[in-house]
């Protein structure tokens, strides 16, 4: 079980409370540009590759498409202590596909070989990983997969929708599942994993999916914004009252104030807060009240006033 890269969304403070109330088998950072590492604008890019010791394993997210910038990134990343690399192959976001990164190298198979060869180079024995869709326009996911699986990566996420389809469509499992087949043909025990991505509900259906289709793995990110708790079986979220989702949501709000505060903006925690209060009556009003806090006293003081309401 894989906690999914999500910008603005995964940040260390988002990690630890998921950490504390349903740790996943592997994490992965926001995603950072490659470019940006090698400039000297670095430090500002650090803060998104902020993690501490009881995240490991956490496996750093790197994007780009210069394949040398991909090696010095990764020695950088080595440098770091992260346990693993994963190439971001898979955003759809126009500002990354610009850049010709993300979803576009899906475009440019020969490019993303030689990007994962040099990312592999600089990263020594660090695992690395890809994270793709199963195509561009249509569905490729046959030519993608073998193509990709002659660099021996360490695994290929898979994400169920081309770069065209967005999330507008359901995620196509089925072609995960042809890829999960194509890569079991190594039958060395060093083989690629393959990681299921889209759509999951909760983590029985995660389950569930990764046995029916075949896979090694299945990483999950919307599902668990908003519910920290998603990845421990022992927390049933239908038993969980309103108080205990609102006192975690403002358990991570003075996380993020704490490890994020003087580098991002306050603002950033709101998106949480659209998740964390939903579902209930009176959610709405209190949503618009947390949209007007400008840090953490605020929102526990809205959040108290609530309470004696």
């Amino acid at each position: 079980m894989v906690l999914a890269p999500m910008a603005d969304i995964t940040d260390a403070a988002f990690r630890q409370i998921v950490i504390k109330y349903g740790k996943p088998d592997v994490m992965l950072t926001e995603f950072v540009a490659c470019d940006g590492l090698i400039s000297p604008g670095r430090e500002k890019l650090l803060i998104d590759l902020k993690y501490s010791t009881k995240e490991r394993p956490i496996v750093a997210q790197l994007f780009g498409s210069k394949p040398e910038n991909f090696y010095e990134s990764a020695k950088l990343m080595r440098k770091l202590k992260f346990d693993g690399i994963d190439i971001n192959m898979g955003c759809p976001q126009k500002h990354v596909i610009g850049q010709n990164s993300g979803a576009a190298l899906l475009r440019d198979l020969s490019l993303a070989r030689e990007i994962i060869r040099e990312t592999k180079r600089g990263a020594g024995d660090l695992p690395v990983s890809v994270k793709i869709r199963i195509g561009y326009s249509t569905n490729e996911i046959k030519k993608i997969i073998t193509e990709l699986l002659k660099e021996a990566p360490a695994a290929i996420t898979i994400h169920g929708r081309t770069k065209k389809e967005m999330s507008k469509v359901p995620a196509d499992w089925r072609a995960i599942a042809v890829a999960a087949k194509i890569a079991k043909k190594d039958k060395s025990p060093n083989r690629t994993l393959i990681i299921g991505n889209g759509d999951i509900k909760d983590l029985a259906d995660a389950r569930v999916r990764a046995k029916k289709y075949g896979l090694d793995g299945v990483m999950v990110g919307r599902a668990v914004f908003g519910k920290p708790w998603f990845f421990n079986p022992k927390i049933d979220e239908s038993k969980m009252s309103l108080s205990e989702k609102l006192k975690i949501m403002l358990e991570h709000t003075k996380l993020f104030e704490k490890l994020l505060g003087e580098h991002k903006p306050f603002d950033l925690m709101k998106k949480h807060f659209k998740s964390y209060v939903s579902g209930f009556d009176g959610a709405k009003e209190l949503r618009m009240k947390l949209m007007s806090a400008k840090n953490a006293q605020e929102v526990e003081r809205i959040i108290e006033s609530y309470r004696q309401e």
